[in-house]
Formats: structure tokens, C-alpha cells, sequence
């Protein structure tokens, strides 16, 4: 199908909504919401793989840690800002959403003394994020005010900055390959207009993350002023299936937010040294990237990404029984399912089932009954009848996680 729009597909798939009492915010339906724990689920894996420990930190601070972050002063038209309290001891104190997770994990690095030998430390977070973002730019889950990030962050020493960059590419290289993107490119994004720190800074930032990205066989082009306020970025730019390019992924070094917000750590000569802090995002925003992954799939997912995995369609009812069964060892082996059991034509289940994308369709009838059998029938039209457990083991078995089948 040409010109499909993840909206249409949201609508048509019963996936999510927006409506004008949230503007930018979205109502994710059942079946939205399962594809989102899937990909959710997916990524956390990989970052718990990758040596990452996750965290949760609040949506609501003091304006004040923004200000002496400096987000407040390069932010502050898109935050969200609220004035006072219940609480006396607070009450003029400004409050606001955070639009990133970046300070907020900082804080937790300077809960303990850090030594050298902790080194590095890699934090990752599904964070609850909002930005007022003008609504003119609004764009259904590409553009939203409230989004999830999957934000991480490793605090290590200058030593080890080539290292971590090189382990964060290569798992960005299987994140995307998994997730049906086996190629593509990379950006260097330098230091912009206004910017935190001093040249000398920036000098060592750029040199710093350029061999990082040729040590870990990366090939990129220079966007000269691109870089984020408080450092230089690599960005992973994909190549749907349209030939449409979507910035994805980041890896950012930052000099500046450690020292403004006092993180150190006791170095082997017992001296008070600043970590490196290094950001890191695999898909960026989780509604963003979901919207991407529709349009790419043209909603026909991949079986183990898909929020609904298998139709199991009666014949008839006297064969409704057996396939309740047959739903209880889908459920059993971790299959997402739906049962069909409508009083309608065999033919209309189908159609309603490729309708809802759902990319594997069971049939149970009277002589599955009898022989104890499932008949498959795969999004190619290909069709086979196995014996229940057979049957149920191979899609198990073609339906798996990749970083199940891997680990």
C-alpha cells in the first residue's frame, strides 16, 4: 500500500489516539500499548546486555538543578513551569517537568564517593519526558509534548571514552539490524553558536569522540554548529523503506553538565577528578521510533515485534473447546493470541485477521479435533498442519525475541 501514515495505521489497528483535551499526548489503545512493552522490553534487555543498570527518576525537580545545569537558560520556552507548593518550606520554589534525564542521573552518580576503580558507571532510563513543542510541529507520535527516551548515561574517565563508544556502536548495530534497518549513516555534529565551555574544551571533546567513532569502524560526515550545547554528537540516521532518512540514535560526550553539577570521583593519586559523561539514546523517542517502525513494516510487523502474534479461528463451534486449548499453550509458550470464535464464514475471519495485520492464522475445525493438529496458515499464504505441540513449537521458536534467541 503507498502513502501509509503511522496515523492512519493507529486509527485502522486500534493502536492509539489524540484528541485536543491532550494535545501532543497519546492515548495508547491495548493493542499500542502491547507493541510498546514489546519494543520496551526489547531495548531493556539489550542495555541490561550491554552492561547498563536502569534507573527511574522523577518527572517534576526545582527549576533551580535546570538552572545550574543550564537547561533552564537554553530551554526554557519548551518546559513545562510550575510555581509553588502545598508544602510551606517550598512554596516558592518553582517546579518543572523535565524534558530530559540528563541531571536528573547525575544525581544519583553523587549519592556515593566514587573511586576510579567504580569506573565506568552506565545508567540507562525509559524516561517520562515533555517539551512544550510549538503545535504547529505536532505530528502524531513523530512529534508529541509528552515522549519517552531512552536515555542512558555512562560516567568514566578520558581513557576509557573509546571504549564505551565502541560498545554502545556495536550495540546500536544490532538494535537496528533486529529491528529491520541493516544500514546507516553517521553524523559528527560540532560545536554550535552557543555553546558551554571554552575552545580548548570543545577541542578535546571533537578529537576525542572522532577517533572514538573511526575506532569503532564508523565512517561519518561533519554537520559543522550541530552539536548539543554542552558537547559534540554522533547521530545514526536510518533509510526506511521509503528511502526516507530518520535521525535515531545519538551518542553525545559532554565535558560541561559533570562540572556543573559537581560529579567527581577519587582518582588513583587520591586526587577529586571530573568524569567524562557520556549520552547515549538507541531509538531516541519510543513514540517517534514506534511511528517509524509502522510506516516502515507498512503495519505488518515482524512476528516477534507484532502486539498481536496469532489468530486462532473456529471452524465451527463444536470445535470452540479445542481451541481454547489451543490458546492456553499459546499463552503458555508466551505467544500473544487472539480467538476468533464469531459465528462468521471461515473466509471473513481471514480477511478480518490480515485487516489487523496479524501475521500467523490458526484454523481448528473437526478433523484438528480428532488428530490433535493446528493448521497454519503464515502472512506468504503459505499454509502446514503440525501436530499441536509441533505447531506451537516452531512459532515459538520463529516468533523469538532476538535478544532471547541470542543470550
Amino acid at each position: 500500500m503507498d502513502n501509509i501514515d503511522h496515523r492512519q495505521l493507529g486509527n485502522k489497528l486500534d493502536l492509539f489516539h489524540q484528541q485536543d483535551e491532550g494535545p501532543g499526548m497519546v492515548f495508547w489503545h491495548p493493542r499500542g500499548w502491547e507493541l510498546y512493552r514489546v519494543v520496551e522490553d526489547y531495548i531493556r534487555r539489550r542495555m541490561r546486555g550491554a552492561g547498563f543498570r536502569e534507573v527511574r527518576t522523577p518527572q517534576l525537580l526545582a527549576r533551580s538543578l535546570w538552572e545550574r545545569s543550564g537547561h533552564w537558560e537554553k530551554f526554557q520556552a519548551g518546559m513545562y513551569s510550575v510555581n509553588g507548593s502545598q508544602d510551606e518550606a517550598h512554596e516558592n520554589q518553582p517546579y518543572c517537568l523535565k524534558p530530559m534525564s540528563c541531571p536528573c542521573h547525575v544525581q544519583i552518580f553523587n549519592q556515593r564517593i566514587r573511586s576510579y576503580r567504580d569506573l565506568p558507571i552506565r545508567y540507562s532510563e525509559f524516561g517520562a519526558c515533555h517539551r512544550d513543542e510549538p503545535s504547529g510541529s505536532l505530528e502524531g507520535l513523530k512529534r508529541t509534548r509528552a515522549f519517552t527516551q531512552d536515555d542512558a548515561h555512562v560516567f568514566c574517565t578520558e581513557d576509557q571514552v573509546e571504549v564505551e563508544v565502541g560498545r554502545f556502536c556495536d550495540l546500536l548495530r544490532v538494535v537496528y539490524a533486529d529491528l529491520g534497518f541493516s544500514t546507516f549513516r553517521v553524523q559528527l555534529a560540532t560545536r554550535p553558536d552557543q555553546r558551554a565551555g571554552d575552545d580548548a574544551l570543545w577541542d578535546r571533546a571533537e578529537e576525542a569522540l572522532a577517533k572514538a567513532a573511526a575506532c569503532a569502524g564508523l565512517t561519518f560526515d561533519v554537520r559543522p554548529g550541530e552539536g548539543a550545547f554542552y558537547g559534540p554528537k554522533l547521530e545514526f540516521h536510518l533509510t526506511d523503506s521509503r528511502e526516507r532518512s530518520w535521525q535515531c540514535g545519538t551518542i553525545q560526550l559532554d565535558f560541561v553538565l559533570p562540572d556543573r553539577l559537581d560529579a567527581s570521583f577519587v582518582s588513583f593519586e587520591n586526587e577529586h577528578l571530573r568524569p567524562v559523561m557520556i549520552h547515549h539514546a538507541v531509538l531516541g523517542s519510543m513514540e517517534r521510533f514506534i511511528a517509524m517502525l509502522l510506516e516502515h513494516h507498512e503495519g505488518w510487523l515482524p512476528l516477534w515485534l507484532s502486539p498481536d502474534q496469532v489468530t486462532v479461528a473456529t471452524v465451527s463451534d463444536a470445535s470452540a473447546g479445542y481451541g481454547q486449548r489451543v490458546m492456553d499453550l499459546l499463552d503458555e509458550a508466551d505467544l500473544r493470541a487472539v480467538f476468533d470464535d464469531r459465528p462468521e464464514r471461515l473466509e471473513r475471519k481471514i480477511v478480518d485477521a490480515r485487516e489487523q495485520r496479524i501475521p500467523v492464522f490458526i484454523t481448528v475445525g473437526a478433523r484438528d479435533l480428532r488428530d490433535e493438529t493446528v493448521s497454519l496458515r503464515l502472512r506468504d499464504g503459505t499454509q502446514n498442519t503440525f501436530a499441536i505441540h509441533e505447531g506451537i513449537d516452531r512459532l515459538r521458536e520463529i516468533g523469538r525475541t532476538p535478544a532471547k534467541a541470542r543470550s
